[in-house]
């Protein structure tokens, strides 16, 4: 019986498609957000995570096109480096985005925590993920919000 149970599930996992990198469903490709950050796709609006030249976080809320929206009243914080001394960052409004009141702790790899809180009262909706700052070889963004898939 057991052995018929193996049998019948081997065969189903034969049977599904096998896909090449380049064959994959461009709907499910990672992108990058309109300044080349991370998209944080757990909020609504979606919201794109970007590390400035100074190393300040700018947050920049998009519609269902990958377009700048201004904030409506999110709330950010963004708790960042090392545990025992965490930098915290809050954010001020900035044109259509928000943009952090200090700068990331220093390193190209910053352990860093995003909470966005979509209004007053409503749930809190949190990001963990490296910033490595470091830029990827293959598609050219910096590695936190590289494109490529399996990265």
């Amino acid at each position: 019986m057991n052995h018929r149970i193996l049998t019948s599930l081997a065969l189903g996992l034969c049977a599904l498609p096998a896909t090449a990198h380049d064959d994959i469903n461009p709907a499910s490709k990672k992108v990058a957000g309109p300044n080349g950050g991370r998209v944080l796709t757990g909020t609504t609006p979606r919201a794109e995570f970007f590390v400035t030249g100074d190393r300040r976080v700018q947050i920049t809320f998009l519609n269902g096109h990958g377009e700048a929206v201004a904030p409506a009243g999110q709330a950010v914080v963004v708790t960042a480096g090392d545990r025992a001394a965490p930098t915290r960052l809050t954010f001020v409004a900035s044109g259509n985005t928000l943009v952090s009141d200090g700068t990331l702790p220093a390193g190209n790899l910053v352990p860093t925590v995003v909470q966005i809180t979509p209004a007053p009262g409503a749930t809190t909706v949190t990001s963990k993920f490296n910033v490595n700052l470091s830029t990827c070889g293959e598609c050219q963004h910096v590695e936190y919000a590289c494109t490529c898939e399996g990265h």
